[in-house]
């Protein structure tokens, strides 16, 4: 099958779209990225790379990159036209880029949904079928993280996601309660598939990456991943300044994003700074060996009614490493971790309870943690395994593109 994959983010980006393309190409598949020069999370071109940059190979599928304006510091205004220009340049370039005859048409969607915009015009050219992932729903999201505000404003994006969602021949959705959204947003309810998010291989593995960093002693709870708003790093900093008197637990944080340089100046001002500890971005790779020094993971969310329909992507990776889980979030998340015996949960914004959940794993046994990482694990490869959910992908993928050939026949 040849299948074109439309994603504003790719490798050397860190995308879950990555290992779903090698996944395809493993399959014997023909997989084509058109994607974008990368330049997130920090904003800027990778080194190498630019507004003009060759065809490249990547495990073998083919990427075409079209220009785009990098997204800076992520502000309001510079993100819209990272946005706008990557939907614009695929739009106009994409056609000239991708001249085979392609079966389907992919499209990762993790923000923006402007990404569709090219997908729905190559459709119309080559006559394949849209297959949509829905990562993040707009414009729900958008409105909870405070991005943007206008209502007028967010009244357009709706109106553009029922144009790209009435659409699409197929659209998947990351969490189950994302169905409702979707379709009262123009999606076809039968034409609406559930496929989650999996882990990279790295988290799989059990001879991780090793790293140069010494843990502190003590009780060590570890968040990985973006530091933003939709974090809600401020209930944690609230409930570490409740444990202060609990000198032996750390807070170890593995990664960067706008919040971080908020989050640091606020534990140096509530004098926290010897249970924090802050350790920069990583690369995917070293990941597991990061983890392998906590005693808990950690995952936490803002209340909002649309982060309580997402199923964060860590916990996945958490899952698959086999360590407890505390989730301070709402919603579907939080059911995961419970359904899946992996840990404790707490309700989102709330720092007490948030406490007192800290507090009983602390006082939890390790074997009876290590207990919970079994089972977190064992979850993990009954529902979330890459190679089940991938020919889960390909079945679908096939009988989509033999409807299609009916009906252009």
């Amino acid at each position: 099958m040849k299948i074109l994959i439309v994603t504003q983010y790719f490798w050397p980006e860190n995308f879950l779209i990555n290992s779903l393309t090698v996944g395809l190409v493993e399959r014997g598949h023909s997989v084509t990225v058109l994607t974008g020069s990368p330049n997130y999370p920090h904003g800027k071109f990778f080194k190498g790379y630019g507004y003009v940059n060759r065809s490249q190979n990547y495990h073998g599928a083919k990427i075409l990159r079209v220009p785009l304006l990098p997204r800076g510091k992520g502000g309001g205004l510079r993100l819209i036209i990272n946005y706008l220009s990557f939907a614009l340049s695929a739009s106009i370039a994409g056609p000239l880029l991708c001249k085979e005859k392609y079966e389907l048409i992919f499209v990762f969607e993790p923000s923006p949904i402007t990404v569709g915009i090219p997908a729905l015009i190559l459709k119309t050219l080559k006559s394949a079928p849209v297959l949509f992932w829905v990562q993040d729903l707009w414009p729900e999201s958008l409105s909870a993280t405070g991005a943007i505000k206008s209502k007028i404003l967010l009244s357009f994006i709706g109106q553009l996601v029922r144009f790209i969602y009435s659409r699409c021949d197929r659209i998947l959705i990351q969490s189950r309660s994302f169905l409702n959204s979707v379709v009262q947003q123009g999606g076809i309810s039968d034409r609406v598939l559930y496929f989650p998010n999996s882990a990279e291989g790295v988290f799989r593995t059990t001879v991780p990456v090793t790293n140069n960093m010494s843990p502190p002693e003590g009780f060590r709870i570890m968040f990985a991943g973006n530091i933003g708003s939709a974090q809600d790093f401020g209930t944690i900093i609230k409930t570490a300044k409740l444990l202060q008197e609990y000198k032996d637990i750390h807070w170890i944080i593995v990664g960067d994003g706008r919040m971080r340089e908020w989050a640091e100046t606020e534990v140096r001002n509530l004098r926290l700074t010897n249970n924090f500890h802050f350790l920069g971005r990583h690369p995917v790779e070293s990941m597991p060996s990061f983890f392998l020094m906590a005693d808990t993971l950690l995952v936490t969310l803002k209340k909002e009614p649309i982060f309580a329909l997402t199923i964060p992507s860590k916990i996945q990776s958490y899952l698959a490493c086999g360590k407890p889980i505390i989730a301070a979030i709402d919603g579907e998340g939080a059911h995961i971790v419970e359904e899946a015996g992996a840990g404790f949960t707490c309700p989102a914004e709330d720092p007490d309870l948030f406490a007192q959940t800290i507090l009983k794993m602390y006082k939890t046994p390790k074997t009876e943690r290590e207990i919970m990482g079994l089972n977190g694990k064992i979850y993990y490869e009954n529902n979330f395994d890459r190679d089940m959910l991938l020919d889960r992908l390909v079945q679908w993928m096939n009988d989509l593109v033999a409807t299609n050939k009916i009906e252009v026949s």
